[in-house]
């Protein structure tokens, strides 16, 4: 049986992206909910990591965009990581 190129890809994907336990962001759900709620509320989870991690999310979708935690557009990061 041969390995299609998405599976490969995802296989890679896999070596460097490691899964997050919900026990290290679920304090923040209520906050990250109240934050993006009326926006997207399927988005908590990623509002949630970010504050877990006190960090910015990499985004293109404007859902995130004014919800009291920086975010950075694809075009932002290329620059950043090409300096």
């Amino acid at each position: 049986m041969s390995i299609s190129p998405f599976s490969k890809e995802i296989l890679q994907l896999q070596e460097v992206v490691n899964p997050i336990s919900e026990e290290l962001y679920i304090q923040y759900k209520n906050e990250a909910q109240r934050r993006i709620n009326a926006r997207d509320p399927n988005d908590w989870e990623v509002v949630a990591l970010a504050m877990s991690f006190d960090c910015p999310i990499w985004t293109e979708d404007k859902d995130f965009f004014g919800i009291g935690i920086a975010t950075w557009n694809s075009q932002n990061v290329e620059i950043y990581l090409s300096s």
